[in-house]
């Protein structure tokens, strides 16, 4: 078995536990080739991304939709750190302007939905607390997820009036 084919079935486990960017997916592959020292892997990895992309295992503007998806869904964020986390993943910086501001035309109100999603989990914990403490802890937290400071108070405010 030549070095193509091991690369590209290696590329194939590698996507087979989850959607990747092609920049995820070029990235393995050159930690792999350094490891097996691999001459001119460059021209590997580009034959094996092009066969990928025909066969649509790898599509960096599916992969993003589904990356921001998912977020949204199960681990809430905000806008911004999403935009950063797939501009790491190596996904072109004007989709990614689409995509936050798709979102964003649907449901103006997102990040403050996901802020209210963190506090309602939170909160809980924090009910014995005084409200100046909880509001700091609740802070601490949101901020670390992306969020800014009109946002947290909000979404703290808007948990609390609740009486949750």
């Amino acid at each position: 078995m030549g070095d193509f084919e091991k690369f590209y079935n290696f590329a194939l486990r590698f996507l087979s536990y989850r959607p990747r960017s092609e920049k995820e997916v070029r990235d393995k592959l050159k930690v792999q080739s350094e490891k097996l020292k691999v001459k001119d892997s460059t021209a590997i990895i580009d034959k094996i991304i092009v066969k990928l992309k025909e066969k649509k295992f790898v599509n960096d503007e599916e992969f993003a939709r589904m990356f921001l998806e998912n977020r949204l869904r199960f681990k809430p964020r905000s806008s911004r750190l999403i935009q950063m986390e797939l501009k790491q993943k190596g996904i072109d910086p004007d989709f990614i302007e689409k995509l936050i501001n798709d979102l964003k035309t649907i449901n103006p109100d997102s990040d403050l939905e996901q802020a209210k999603k963190l506090v309602e989990k939170r909160i809980e914990r924090l009910k014995n607390l005084k409200k100046q403490e909880i509001y700091e802890k609740l802070g601490r937290y949101l901020v670390s997820k992306g969020f800014n400071w009109d946002i947290i108070k909000k979404s703290i405010d808007a948990v609390l009036d609740k009486g949750v």
